[in-house]
Protein backbone atom coordinates (compact mmCIF):
# COMPACT_ATOMS: atom_id res chain seq x y z
CA UNK A 1 0.00 0.00 0.00
CA UNK A 2 2.68 2.37 0.75
CA UNK A 3 4.70 1.60 -2.08
CA UNK A 4 1.64 2.06 -4.32
CA UNK A 5 0.81 5.53 -2.12
CA UNK A 6 4.82 6.59 -3.05
CA UNK A 7 4.02 6.17 -7.02
CA UNK A 8 0.79 7.50 -6.81
CA UNK A 9 2.46 10.96 -5.40
CA UNK A 10 5.44 10.18 -8.56
CA UNK A 11 2.96 10.40 -10.62
CA UNK A 12 1.06 13.65 -9.65
CA UNK A 13 4.25 15.55 -9.09
CA UNK A 14 5.09 14.44 -12.88
CA UNK A 15 1.67 15.55 -14.29
CA UNK A 16 2.00 18.76 -12.17
CA UNK A 17 5.31 19.29 -13.81
CA UNK A 18 4.45 18.67 -17.26
CA UNK A 19 1.17 20.84 -16.26
CA UNK A 20 3.83 23.74 -15.43
CA UNK A 21 5.75 23.13 -18.62
CA UNK A 22 2.73 23.36 -21.24
CA UNK A 23 1.60 26.65 -19.38
CA UNK A 24 1.39 29.71 -21.99
CA UNK A 25 4.06 32.46 -21.09
CA UNK A 26 2.39 35.51 -20.90
CA UNK A 27 4.06 38.51 -23.69
CA UNK A 28 3.04 41.94 -23.23
CA UNK A 29 4.65 44.58 -25.53
CA UNK A 30 4.79 48.81 -25.19
CA UNK A 31 3.80 50.59 -28.16
CA UNK A 32 3.50 54.29 -28.32
CA UNK A 33 0.08 55.61 -29.82
CA UNK A 34 -1.04 59.40 -30.40
CA UNK A 35 -4.03 61.21 -31.35
CA UNK A 36 -2.99 60.67 -35.27
CA UNK A 37 -2.97 56.81 -34.76
CA UNK A 38 -6.00 55.27 -37.22
CA UNK A 39 -7.87 52.72 -34.15
CA UNK A 40 -8.92 50.24 -37.01
CA UNK A 41 -5.29 49.89 -37.92
CA UNK A 42 -4.56 49.95 -33.96
CA UNK A 43 -7.15 46.65 -33.16
CA UNK A 44 -5.82 44.80 -36.45
CA UNK A 45 -2.38 44.73 -35.11
CA UNK A 46 -3.95 44.13 -31.64
CA UNK A 47 -5.28 40.88 -33.07
CA UNK A 48 -2.28 39.94 -34.78
CA UNK A 49 -0.22 40.06 -31.24
CA UNK A 50 -2.89 38.20 -29.61
CA UNK A 51 -2.16 35.56 -32.27
CA UNK A 52 1.18 35.67 -31.03
CA UNK A 53 0.28 34.83 -27.62
CA UNK A 54 0.22 38.24 -26.53
CA UNK A 55 -2.33 38.76 -23.47
CA UNK A 56 -1.45 42.49 -22.29
CA UNK A 57 -0.85 45.69 -24.26
CA UNK A 58 1.46 48.66 -22.60
CA UNK A 59 -0.31 51.77 -25.14
CA UNK A 60 1.35 55.24 -23.68
CA UNK A 61 -1.08 58.15 -24.32
CA UNK A 62 -2.12 60.56 -21.82
CA UNK A 63 -5.46 61.84 -23.30
CA UNK A 64 -8.29 60.19 -21.92
CA UNK A 65 -10.10 60.09 -25.12
CA UNK A 66 -7.25 58.41 -26.63
CA UNK A 67 -6.53 55.53 -23.80
CA UNK A 68 -10.47 54.83 -23.46
CA UNK A 69 -10.87 54.50 -27.29
CA UNK A 70 -7.51 52.35 -27.45
CA UNK A 71 -8.83 49.98 -24.24
CA UNK A 72 -12.05 49.81 -25.66
CA UNK A 73 -10.42 47.74 -28.45
CA UNK A 74 -8.20 46.37 -26.85
CA UNK A 75 -10.64 44.30 -24.20
CA UNK A 76 -12.75 43.46 -27.74
CA UNK A 77 -9.35 41.35 -28.64
CA UNK A 78 -9.32 39.78 -25.18
CA UNK A 79 -6.56 41.63 -24.40
CA UNK A 80 -5.35 43.35 -20.77
CA UNK A 81 -4.69 47.01 -20.86
CA UNK A 82 -2.22 48.92 -19.25
CA UNK A 83 -2.51 52.75 -19.87
CA UNK A 84 1.10 53.69 -20.43
CA UNK A 85 1.94 56.99 -18.41
CA UNK A 86 5.11 59.12 -18.24
CA UNK A 87 4.90 60.26 -14.88
CA UNK A 88 8.32 62.82 -14.35
CA UNK A 89 8.98 64.21 -17.72
CA UNK A 90 6.87 66.88 -18.13
CA UNK A 91 7.87 70.05 -20.19
CA UNK A 92 4.42 71.97 -19.57
CA UNK A 93 4.55 72.94 -15.77
CA UNK A 94 5.04 75.50 -13.18
CA UNK A 95 8.90 76.27 -12.93
CA UNK A 96 8.60 75.95 -9.37
CA UNK A 97 7.79 72.24 -9.83
CA UNK A 98 11.02 71.47 -11.46
CA UNK A 99 14.05 69.33 -9.56
CA UNK A 100 17.15 71.38 -8.95
CA UNK A 101 20.37 69.93 -9.87
CA UNK A 102 23.96 69.70 -7.54
CA UNK A 103 24.92 72.57 -9.59
CA UNK A 104 21.79 75.09 -8.43
CA UNK A 105 19.98 74.67 -11.95
CA UNK A 106 16.48 73.85 -12.60
CA UNK A 107 15.32 71.09 -14.99
CA UNK A 108 13.41 72.89 -16.71
CA UNK A 109 15.93 75.11 -18.14
CA UNK A 110 19.15 72.97 -17.95
CA UNK A 111 17.71 69.63 -18.73
CA UNK A 112 20.33 66.74 -18.28
CA UNK A 113 21.78 64.85 -21.26
CA UNK A 114 18.77 65.36 -23.86
CA UNK A 115 15.57 68.15 -24.01
CA UNK A 116 12.62 66.00 -22.97
CA UNK A 117 14.88 65.18 -19.90
CA UNK A 118 12.34 67.94 -17.82
CA UNK A 119 12.17 66.21 -14.29
CA UNK A 120 10.04 67.10 -11.97
CA UNK A 121 10.73 66.95 -8.23
CA UNK A 122 8.64 64.08 -6.58
CA UNK A 123 8.80 65.81 -3.52
CA UNK A 124 6.52 68.40 -4.42
CA UNK A 125 2.62 68.15 -2.95
CA UNK A 126 1.86 70.47 -6.32
CA UNK A 127 3.26 67.25 -8.56
CA UNK A 128 2.03 64.69 -6.05
CA UNK A 129 -1.15 66.75 -6.52
CA UNK A 130 -1.38 67.07 -10.35
CA UNK A 131 -0.01 63.60 -10.54
CA UNK A 132 -2.39 61.80 -8.73
CA UNK A 133 -5.62 63.39 -10.32
CA UNK A 134 -4.53 62.75 -13.80
CA UNK A 135 -3.66 58.62 -12.48
CA UNK A 136 -6.83 58.86 -11.09
CA UNK A 137 -8.71 60.29 -14.08
CA UNK A 138 -7.20 57.25 -16.23
CA UNK A 139 -8.55 54.61 -13.62
CA UNK A 140 -11.84 55.99 -14.06
CA UNK A 141 -11.91 55.10 -17.87
CA UNK A 142 -14.07 51.42 -17.96
CA UNK A 143 -11.70 49.34 -19.75
CA UNK A 144 -8.38 50.57 -18.49
CA UNK A 145 -7.13 47.67 -16.55
CA UNK A 146 -3.93 48.95 -14.83
CA UNK A 147 -2.15 52.16 -14.93
CA UNK A 148 1.38 51.86 -15.82
CA UNK A 149 3.84 54.10 -14.35
CA UNK A 150 6.86 55.43 -16.32
CA UNK A 151 9.57 57.79 -15.89
CA UNK A 152 8.55 57.50 -11.84
CA UNK A 153 12.24 58.62 -10.63
CA UNK A 154 14.83 60.50 -10.74
CA UNK A 155 17.07 61.64 -14.18
CA UNK A 156 19.94 58.96 -14.16
CA UNK A 157 22.48 60.08 -12.22
CA UNK A 158 24.63 57.66 -13.87
CA UNK A 159 23.29 56.36 -17.52
CA UNK A 160 24.09 52.30 -18.39
CA UNK A 161 27.14 51.50 -19.42
CA UNK A 162 26.19 51.10 -22.93
CA UNK A 163 25.42 54.87 -23.40
CA UNK A 164 28.48 56.82 -21.66
CA UNK A 165 29.65 56.92 -25.80
CA UNK A 166 26.50 58.21 -27.03
CA UNK A 167 26.91 61.40 -24.84
CA UNK A 168 30.86 61.42 -24.28
CA UNK A 169 30.84 60.44 -20.87
CA UNK A 170 32.95 58.81 -18.47
CA UNK A 171 30.37 58.32 -15.35
CA UNK A 172 32.99 56.73 -12.63
CA UNK A 173 31.25 58.72 -10.59
CA UNK A 174 27.75 60.50 -9.79
CA UNK A 175 27.19 63.01 -12.84
CA UNK A 176 26.59 66.45 -11.16
CA UNK A 177 24.33 68.21 -14.13
CA UNK A 178 22.53 65.15 -13.81
CA UNK A 179 22.17 64.66 -9.28
CA UNK A 180 18.83 65.96 -7.98
CA UNK A 181 16.96 66.96 -6.54
CA UNK A 182 18.62 70.11 -4.72
CA UNK A 183 16.03 72.54 -4.12
CA UNK A 184 15.61 74.60 -1.03
CA UNK A 185 12.97 72.55 0.33
CA UNK A 186 14.58 69.21 -0.41
CA UNK A 187 17.58 69.70 0.87
CA UNK A 188 16.26 71.48 4.49
CA UNK A 189 13.60 68.57 4.49
CA UNK A 190 16.53 66.49 4.46
CA UNK A 191 18.87 68.43 7.05
CA UNK A 192 15.82 68.54 9.59
CA UNK A 193 15.88 64.61 9.13
CA UNK A 194 19.06 63.97 9.71
CA UNK A 195 21.11 67.30 10.56
CA UNK A 196 23.03 66.98 7.58
CA UNK A 197 23.48 69.99 5.42
CA UNK A 198 24.20 68.05 2.22
CA UNK A 199 24.97 71.80 0.11
CA UNK A 200 28.18 72.00 2.69
CA UNK A 201 29.08 68.22 1.72
CA UNK A 202 32.27 68.23 -0.73
CA UNK A 203 30.70 64.66 -2.60
CA UNK A 204 27.14 64.17 -1.51
CA UNK A 205 27.51 60.96 -3.46
CA UNK A 206 29.21 59.62 -0.32
CA UNK A 207 26.05 60.14 1.93
CA UNK A 208 24.29 56.96 2.26
CA UNK A 209 21.41 59.02 4.08
CA UNK A 210 20.86 61.33 0.70
CA UNK A 211 20.68 58.77 -1.42
CA UNK A 212 17.96 56.84 1.07
CA UNK A 213 15.77 60.12 1.40
CA UNK A 214 15.44 60.64 -2.28
CA UNK A 215 14.75 56.74 -3.29
CA UNK A 216 11.91 57.39 -0.50
CA UNK A 217 10.40 60.34 -1.85
CA UNK A 218 9.69 58.29 -4.99
CA UNK A 219 8.33 55.30 -2.97
CA UNK A 220 6.57 58.67 -1.00
CA UNK A 221 4.98 59.13 -4.47
CA UNK A 222 4.20 56.27 -6.14
CA UNK A 223 2.39 55.02 -3.37
CA UNK A 224 -0.14 57.73 -3.06
CA UNK A 225 -0.89 57.34 -6.69
CA UNK A 226 -1.31 53.69 -6.24
CA UNK A 227 -3.55 54.04 -3.13
CA UNK A 228 -5.75 56.83 -5.27
CA UNK A 229 -5.78 53.76 -8.08
CA UNK A 230 -6.68 50.75 -6.32
CA UNK A 231 -9.60 53.38 -4.80
CA UNK A 232 -11.06 53.14 -8.06
CA UNK A 233 -10.73 49.35 -8.38
CA UNK A 234 -8.05 49.38 -10.77
CA UNK A 235 -4.37 48.20 -10.48
CA UNK A 236 -0.96 49.72 -10.85
CA UNK A 237 2.05 48.32 -12.80
CA UNK A 238 5.17 50.16 -13.33
CA UNK A 239 8.68 50.16 -15.66
CA UNK A 240 11.36 50.53 -13.73
CA UNK A 241 15.15 50.15 -14.06
CA UNK A 242 16.85 46.59 -13.62
CA UNK A 243 17.48 45.14 -10.14
CA UNK A 244 16.31 46.99 -7.98
CA UNK A 245 19.60 47.16 -5.55
CA UNK A 246 22.18 46.28 -8.48
CA UNK A 247 20.72 48.89 -10.67
CA UNK A 248 17.59 50.73 -10.03
CA UNK A 249 17.89 52.23 -6.53
CA UNK A 250 21.56 54.34 -7.34
CA UNK A 251 21.30 55.04 -10.86
CA UNK A 252 17.63 56.49 -10.77
CA UNK A 253 16.62 55.91 -6.83
CA UNK A 254 14.09 53.79 -8.20
CA UNK A 255 13.50 51.66 -4.25
CA UNK A 256 10.59 49.98 -6.16
CA UNK A 257 10.62 46.48 -3.96
CA UNK A 258 8.84 49.20 -1.68
CA UNK A 259 6.24 50.30 -4.22
CA UNK A 260 2.81 49.23 -3.54
CA UNK A 261 2.29 48.35 -7.19
CA UNK A 262 0.62 45.14 -8.78
CA UNK A 263 2.77 44.35 -11.52
CA UNK A 264 6.60 45.38 -12.54
CA UNK A 265 7.92 45.55 -15.86
CA UNK A 266 12.01 45.59 -15.34
CA UNK A 267 13.41 47.08 -18.65
CA UNK A 268 15.95 44.15 -18.61
CA UNK A 269 17.80 45.54 -22.09
CA UNK A 270 21.17 43.81 -21.93
CA UNK A 271 22.39 46.18 -24.46
CA UNK A 272 22.22 48.94 -22.66
CA UNK A 273 24.90 47.70 -20.14
CA UNK A 274 26.93 45.74 -22.71
CA UNK A 275 25.65 42.36 -21.71
CA UNK A 276 24.75 39.32 -23.24
CA UNK A 277 21.14 38.30 -23.68
CA UNK A 278 22.49 35.46 -20.69
CA UNK A 279 22.77 38.33 -18.32
CA UNK A 280 18.63 38.50 -18.66
CA UNK A 281 18.46 35.58 -16.91
CA UNK A 282 20.23 36.59 -14.00
CA UNK A 283 19.23 39.95 -13.50
CA UNK A 284 15.26 38.76 -13.66
CA UNK A 285 16.65 36.54 -10.90
CA UNK A 286 17.63 39.22 -8.70
CA UNK A 287 14.03 40.77 -9.55
CA UNK A 288 11.76 37.89 -8.46
CA UNK A 289 13.59 37.35 -5.43
CA UNK A 290 13.34 41.43 -4.79
CA UNK A 291 9.29 40.96 -4.86
CA UNK A 292 8.36 37.50 -4.26
CA UNK A 293 4.96 38.37 -3.96
CA UNK A 294 3.98 40.14 -7.37
CA UNK A 295 4.52 39.07 -10.87
CA UNK A 296 7.66 40.10 -12.47
CA UNK A 297 7.48 40.94 -16.54
CA UNK A 298 10.81 41.05 -17.73
CA UNK A 299 11.20 43.73 -20.53
CA UNK A 300 12.95 43.29 -23.65
CA UNK A 301 14.46 45.41 -25.88
CA UNK A 302 14.18 44.59 -29.74
CA UNK A 303 16.81 45.23 -32.73
CA UNK A 304 14.72 45.96 -35.63
CA UNK A 305 17.75 46.09 -38.16
CA UNK A 306 19.06 43.32 -36.36
CA UNK A 307 21.24 42.51 -39.44
CA UNK A 308 22.95 45.10 -39.01
CA UNK A 309 23.53 45.12 -35.65
CA UNK A 310 27.33 44.67 -35.62
CA UNK A 311 27.26 48.42 -37.46
CA UNK A 312 24.81 49.98 -34.84
CA UNK A 313 26.90 51.81 -32.38
CA UNK A 314 24.01 53.29 -30.52
CA UNK A 315 22.19 50.65 -28.12
CA UNK A 316 18.99 52.68 -28.50
CA UNK A 317 18.97 51.23 -31.98
CA UNK A 318 20.60 47.76 -30.89
CA UNK A 319 18.90 44.95 -29.04
CA UNK A 320 17.80 41.14 -29.16
CA UNK A 321 17.91 39.56 -32.49
CA UNK A 322 16.25 36.56 -33.88
CA UNK A 323 19.11 34.07 -32.38
CA UNK A 324 19.09 36.00 -29.00
CA UNK A 325 14.84 35.43 -28.58
CA UNK A 326 15.35 31.99 -27.05
CA UNK A 327 18.09 32.69 -24.39
CA UNK A 328 16.27 36.10 -22.76
CA UNK A 329 13.21 34.33 -23.26
CA UNK A 330 13.89 31.24 -21.64
CA UNK A 331 16.42 32.47 -19.18
CA UNK A 332 13.78 34.88 -17.51
CA UNK A 333 11.00 32.02 -17.78
CA UNK A 334 13.55 30.21 -15.68
CA UNK A 335 14.48 32.82 -13.12
CA UNK A 336 11.12 33.02 -12.40
CA UNK A 337 9.55 35.62 -14.49
CA UNK A 338 5.66 36.03 -14.47
CA UNK A 339 6.00 36.80 -18.75
CA UNK A 340 8.01 39.12 -21.25
CA UNK A 341 7.30 42.73 -22.62
CA UNK A 342 8.17 43.60 -25.73
CA UNK A 343 10.28 47.05 -26.91
CA UNK A 344 8.78 47.12 -29.72
CA UNK A 345 6.46 45.02 -31.53
CA UNK A 346 7.05 47.33 -34.36
CA UNK A 347 10.86 46.01 -34.17
CA UNK A 348 9.41 42.82 -34.58
CA UNK A 349 10.58 41.31 -37.69
CA UNK A 350 9.14 37.53 -38.91
CA UNK A 351 12.21 36.38 -37.73
CA UNK A 352 11.79 37.53 -34.52
CA UNK A 353 8.32 35.77 -34.24
CA UNK A 354 9.39 32.58 -35.42
CA UNK A 355 12.00 32.94 -32.74
CA UNK A 356 9.93 33.84 -30.04
CA UNK A 357 7.11 31.07 -30.86
CA UNK A 358 10.19 28.43 -31.06
CA UNK A 359 11.39 29.77 -27.47
CA UNK A 360 8.14 29.33 -26.13
CA UNK A 361 7.54 25.71 -27.19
Amino acid sequence: MKKLTLILLAATALLASCTRQKEAFPIYVWQGINEKTDIDQLQEKMHFWKSQGVVGVCLENSNPEVVAQAAARAHAEGLEYHAWIPCMLRGDKPHSWYAVNRLGQSADEYPAYVPYYKALDPRNPEVHQHLVDQMTAIARIPDVDYVQLDYIRYPDVILSRGLWDKYGLVMDEEYAPADYCYCDDCTSAFKELTGIDIKAVEDPSKVKEWAQFRADQVTALVNEICAAVHAQGKKVSADVFPGPMSHAYWMVRQEWNKWDIDMVFPMNYNDFYLQPAEWIKDITAEEVQSVPDKPVISGLFICREWKRKVELEDPEESGLIPSEMAVAVQGAREAGAAGICLFTPGSMTEEHWEALREALK
